[in-house]
């Protein structure tokens, strides 16, 4: 079939998909529904499809609120610092190691990452406020964990509401113990999803860590030639652990993650390194242009998603040093050139052809594509869950057919897509799991590797291809009947 009569068809689906809309509604969704393919020149993102817009409502939002980008992604790692959760308990106890960010230390000593500290708004506290809880707060934490080397504020929706005055309060408190107290206002009802709780953690993060000197809490970590910084790897399942062997096997000093095993030390000294590599661009693309703007330091992003990817992106990181850094990636790449071969050779001839749907957050949607491609599989359909125009804009770059786009895509969107397009494979979030598996559909939950991992490297590469084979050539799907086959829907072909 034909790159057009496959596009043209993939359109027909799309319009199938809308049909069922009140016509208000239809017009609204249809412009998060489209069809891109790499010819699209006159399109400016995938599919021309439009994001960043308030969900319609009634219909189930996948997007997360700001609480959750702030708390849940960005600081939430930070292993060194304590998080309160600054509202009711329910917030903090969700966001509660959720993601499986690794890290290395002794929890409740000297890092505090998986543990849950709420200030347990009452109804008192919304009528009277939360100040004096908070400072109570304060103290306590520097009582029970005095190698805390910082606390900060999240503010969930209550406290925004009541309009509780966390900035005194951090400032007070912060002057008084001689601690970095970060007030965070990511009140979860600010903006249409988690996004806007990347970018509002961004920004304190400039203000509180990159600009003003942090103390230094014991030597200073001199700068080199060769140091470079992560920034948007949480170390879901160890990932940045598996892309700090490959560039410190270049000869490149890694000196600060964000925020996966990140200390407040070593992020504060992004501002110093020679280049920042970018991972999830949604999350973090703020800081890395900030630090350009102020300090002068490039920032590109890297893509260590399978061996195409991580071969090109290995070079891309070399060319901004010098010869001998450029030697070493070579010999980096050909070190592992045949453990990639070997995993290709194993598992392509079990998955070549399988047709995959995607629909994750930040940067998977796009940058997971590759690491498909080297298996042999074919995705067919992908979107954001919480993506802006330039996530869709890049998406162009990666696909390499006529792919189905599709923007905040609802609950009905995404079965419906689902029955028509006979996927092999669904990658999503931990939301629509058991509703493809009941409909007979292998599935990998793509937001923390369903509870494996990591995915990044070379060694990532190889368990993602297991996980992947493992989920689609599992024989419990000879033996499962999708509970609607029965009822005269089209049965998803496998």
């Amino acid at each position: 079939m034909g790159l057009d009569t496959l596009k043209d068809k993939q359109k027909s689906i799309v319009e199938e998909v809308l049909s069922v809309y009140p016509k208000k509604a239809a017009k609204n969704r249809s412009r998060h529904l489209g069809v891109a393919t790499p010819e699209d020149e006159s399109q400016k993102t995938a599919g021309n499809v439009r994001s960043n817009k308030k969900t319609v409502p009634g219909v189930m939002s996948q997007r997360g609120c700001a609480y959750a980008g702030s708390k849940g992604v960005v600081w939430g790692p930070v292993k060194d610092m304590i998080h309160i959760s600054h509202g009711p308990i329910g917030c903090g106890q969700y966001s509660r190691a959720g993601r499986r960010n690794y890290y290395i230390g002794t929890t409740g000593v000297d890092t505090f990452a998986t543990m849950d500290f709420t200030s347990d708004f009452q109804e008192k506290d919304i009528v009277l406020g939360g100040d004096k809880k908070l400072m109570k707060c304060f103290e306590e934490i520097d009582e029970l964990f005095p190698l805390n080397r910082g606390i900060t504020v999240q503010s969930e929706c209550p406290v925004g509401l009541i309009g509780d005055d966390i900035q005194s309060t951090s400032k007070v408190y912060s002057k008084k113990s001689g601690k970095v107290i970060v007030p965070t206002s990511c009140e979860g009802f600010r903006g249409v999803s988690q996004s806007l709780g990347h970018h509002i953690a961004n920004d304190v993060m400039r203000d509180y860590v990159i600009d003003p000197e942090i103390p230094a809490y014991g030597k200073e970590i001199e700068p080199g030639p060769y140091d470079v910084a992560i920034l948007g790897d949480y170390n879901v399942g160890g990932d940045a652990w598996s892309s700090r062997i490959l560039l410190e096997d270049m000869g490149l000093r890694v000196v600060s993650q964000w925020t996966g095993d990140a200390t407040l030390k070593e992020m504060a000294q992004t501002s110093k390194v020679k280049l920042n590599l970018l991972h999830c661009y949604r999350s973090m693309n703020y800081i890395a242009r900030h630090v350009e703007r102020e300090y002068g330091i490039p920032w590109i992003e890297f893509n260590f998603f399978g061996p195409t990817n991580i071969e090109k992106s290995i070079r891309e990181v070399a060319s901004f040093f010098d010869e001998k850094i450029q030697e070493n990636a070579e010999k980096v790449i050909e070190k592992y050139r045949s453990m990639a071969d070997a995993v290709i050779a194993k598992y392509k001839p079990r998955l070549e052809g399988k047709k995959v749907m995607l629909f994750v957050g930040g940067l998977r949607p796009r940058h997971t594509i590759g690491a498909y491609e080297d298996l042999g599989m074919e995705v067919i359909g992908t979107g954001y869950e919480f993506g802006h125009d330039d996530d869709y804009e890049k998406t162009k770059k990666d696909i390499g057919h006529a792919t189905i786009i599709y923007d905040d895509v609802n609950e009905y969107e995404f079965e419906a897509f689902a029955k028509k397009l006979h996927p092999d494979l669904v990658g999503s979030g931990i939301k629509e799991k058991y509703v493809f598996q009941k409909m007979g559909l292998p599935y990998r939950q793509m937001h923390s590797w369903d509870y494996s991992g990591p995915y990044h490297g070379y060694d990532g590469f190889a368990i993602f291809a297991a996980d992947m084979d493992l989920a689609i050539n599992s024989p419990v799907w000879k033996i499962n009947d999708a509970p609607w086959e029965n009822k005269g829907e089209e049965k998803c072909k496998m």
